[in-house]
């Protein structure tokens, strides 16, 4: 037999309690833990370079090697 109890007008076993006991105390965890979103650095590094031609070779260098990437 399980153990009954009366909560709010209503008979509820101690295994429904149990499982809720859990589940909240589970789900609580995991929602406080998992924290929000971070959103992503899309900064870079200054690009030292010399010229303008080192400076667009580099750039250029930049979108080929993140598209290959993707």
């Amino acid at each position: 037999m399980v153990a009954m109890y009366t909560i709010a007008g209503r008979q509820v076993g101690s295994h429904v309690l149990a499982m809720a006991t859990l589940g909240v105390t589970i789900g609580g965890s995991w929602l406080a833990l998992s924290g929000g979103k971070k959103p992503e650095d899309k900064s870079t590094p200054p690009i030292n370079a010399k010229s303008k031609e080192e400076e667009s070779f580099v750039k250029d260098f930049i979108k080929k090697a993140e598209g290959e990437k993707k």
